[in-house]
């Protein structure tokens, strides 16, 4: 005998889909929704609905957006010169979010992952190249995380864009700033004492 009625049991797996939530996290969300004032509760589906229907990538960067090409791609006030190579669409918020960074984005979608089958073809490595046929790229930026796919990634790269007369910069990374260093395991102090500038 199921724990509860059909209807609450398929909100609770569907809830589990999601990342980071179990069991009980989905049960706990299921039943704030049944609490929630039904205006609420469906306007949240409404959303779900909205985003999965009018999302789309762009077809210029691979961002995500509603309007295509993006607003990055669209923008006269955006250097073209420079494009900042990130692996998921979300990176992108991070980098604007410092105001430092006005040129152009491209969205690898992943990340060179050979244990997971994840190679040069399966990300959107070509239409970057593609980008840069046109001359009037200077520079790119790799932005891509400080993990071992995401460092492979970026050797990858800048082995394929640096013959092309690109420039290729990869951004630093070290020590966050308000920690101690005593927590900070070897591969960022490496990165962090490499990432060195002069005061």
């Amino acid at each position: 005998m199921p724990d509860f009625a059909p209807p609450i049991n398929r909100l609770i797996e569907e809830l589990k889909h999601l990342p980071g939530i179990g069991q009980k996290t989905a049960q706990r969300l299921a039943f704030h929704l049944l609490r929630t004032d039904p205006v609420r509760a469906l306007a949240l589906s409404d959303a779900i609905r909205e985003a999965k229907e009018k999302i789309r990538e762009c077809s210029v960067c691979n961002n995500i957006t509603d309007a295509d090409p993006c607003y990055f791609c669209t923008a006269a006030t955006r250097d073209k010169k420079t494009i900042c190579v990130v692996e998921e669409a979300p990176n992108i918020s991070a980098i604007e979010k410092t105001r430092e960074y006005s040129g152009m984005y491209h969205v690898l979608g992943g990340a060179l992952s050979p244990l997971q089958g994840r190679g040069p073809e399966q990300i959107k490595i070509k239409s970057l190249i593609e980008r840069l046929k046109g001359g009037t790229v200077e520079e790119i930026i790799i932005a891509t995380n400080p993990t071992a796919e995401g460092e492979a990634t970026a050797v990858y790269l800048s082995k394929l864009i640096k013959p092309l007369g690109v420039r290729v910069t990869r951004i630093a990374m070290g020590i966050p700033v308000g920690s101690d260093l005593e927590y900070a395991d070897e591969v960022t102090m490496v990165k962090a004492m490499e990432g060195r500038r002069d005061l």
